[in-house]
């Protein structure tokens, strides 16, 4: 994994700019890699170690986001290495992964620890814009109240399958959910205003996101990507999105809706999309495109797994279903390749479940055309944080605040009682 290094341009900033910067570097360490030698973060961040004491210091009585415990086993010659551990309980967000089909909320505390989670079905009548953000909202409450007395929530993000306005996480299109042009972190925001400090909500508000750029975002951070700086996530299920890195930067595009690769035109002469176009992608690689093929109906109970395992057991129907699906997904990743020439695609969602079944077939129809050069370095992957990516990468955004400024966040939240 790579991390923030020292603030490049000492000699020109405050010394106040430079402390909130190194007290930010050494807490998201801490909160992406878990507990940590003092002698490793030296090493790591570049950091001396009498200024890595100090901010450990000032990280765990200032604030009580860490502590510092003596190791269990020494590591060599001289004083033990204290380590810094992140304080899971007392600091945490609420993360949300919604999906067509249910809600997936969580606690996650400091360091990337899910301590609670609660899945709400969301039935084709419970789609409504209203029913949601209630449904959503009691959802947070329940998770709310089973905060310990002293911890603390610091930021609540959403992750949604929608196009999102990249500066304020305003909804613009969710053709899966029937919505269009709706507030949704501001809905929520007001209708947990009463559970929630206040000083949250008023500086950064509910955190909404599209949850392929927030798998991708997961993946990078404590997943299969760790390391790597141009990747393709591919979040699959009822509808298809890609997150996009490039360079080690997310591809957001002129108004943050870059990777919606589901609505790649494909097949002109195919199925018509709930967008309006006929023949994306997710019309043929989507959930409800491969129960179809292999003759169910989306809703029926019926799964792509329970696919993945007719296919598997030998079943003609399942078996050709797949064979189709693997048409289509070689040609839009193929495309992607082309396109943006990544080091891995990752295969989100219920895309995960047919990557193990279909990875040769996908490779060797990709290899029958396009640029060699661009996926002669590829690598199809699955998901490491399977069904979950989503969900972490929603936890990211909320905690993106408080590791930016721990002190100050840490101090507003103290003096608002949250």
């Amino acid at each position: 994994m790579r991390f923030p290094r020292p603030h490049p341009n000492i000699s020109g900033i405050k010394q106040e700019e430079l402390r909130r910067h190194n007290l930010s570097l050494l807490l998201r360490y801490v909160h992406l890699a878990g507990p940590t030698q003092r002698a490793t973060l030296t090493a790591q961040t570049g950091l001396n170690r009498s200024t890595i004491g100090a901010l450990a210091a000032d990280l765990a009585s200032t604030a009580g986001l860490v502590r510092e415990e003596s190791p269990e086993v020494r590591s060599g010659a001289g004083r033990p290495s204290f380590v810094v551990v992140p304080e899971t309980e007392r600091y945490q967000v609420l993360a949300f992964d919604l999906r067509v089909d249910r809600i997936v909320g969580a606690r996650v505390g400091l360091g990337g620890t899910v301590l609670s989670r609660d899945v709400v079905p969301l039935l084709p009548d419970c789609r409504d814009f209203d029913e949601v953000v209630k449904l959503t909202a009691t959802t947070a409450r329940r998770l709310v109240d089973a905060l310990g007395p002293q911890a603390r929530c610091v930021g609540v993000g959403i992750a949604t399958p929608a196009v999102v306005r990249g500066s304020d996480g305003f909804v613009r299109f969710a053709p899966n959910l029937g919505w269009e042009e709706r507030p949704f972190g501001e809905a929520l925001g007001v209708a947990l205003a009463d559970v929630l400090p206040g000083s949250m909500l008023d500086d950064a508000g509910v955190l909404v996101a599209n949850d392929a750029d927030l798998g991708a975002l997961a993946e990078q951070a404590r997943g299969v990507a760790r390391g790597h700086d141009d990747i393709v996530y591919l979040s699959g299920n009822v509808g298809v999105g890609a997150g996009i890195i490039c360079g080690g930067r997310p591809l957001r595009g002129h108004g943050g809706y870059a990777g919606e690769a589901g609505h790649m035109v494909v097949n002109p002469a195919g199925q018509r999309c709930r967008c309006g176009a006929r023949g994306c992608w997710e019309t043929e690689v989507g959930t409800d495109a491969v129960l179809r093929a292999a003759g169910h109906e989306p809703g029926d109970g019926t799964t792509v797994q329970d696919i993945v395992a007719s296919a598997q057991a030998g079943s003609p129907r399942a078996r050709w279903a797949l064979d189709e699906v693997s048409r289509w997904l070689a040609v839009g990743v193929g495309n992607l390749v082309n396109l943006f020439n990544p080091e891995l695609v990752i295969f989100g969602g219920e895309l995960r479940d047919l990557l193990a079944l279909m990875e040769h077939d996908i490779v060797s129809r990709m290899g029958a055309g396009g640029l060699t050069v661009s996926r002669e370095h590829v690598a199809l992957v699955p998901s490491a944080l399977g069904g979950d990516s989503a969900l972490f990468g929603a936890a990211e955004l909320a905690f993106a605040r408080l590791l930016d400024d721990p002190l100050g966040v840490a101090t507003s939240l103290a003096a608002m009682g949250g």
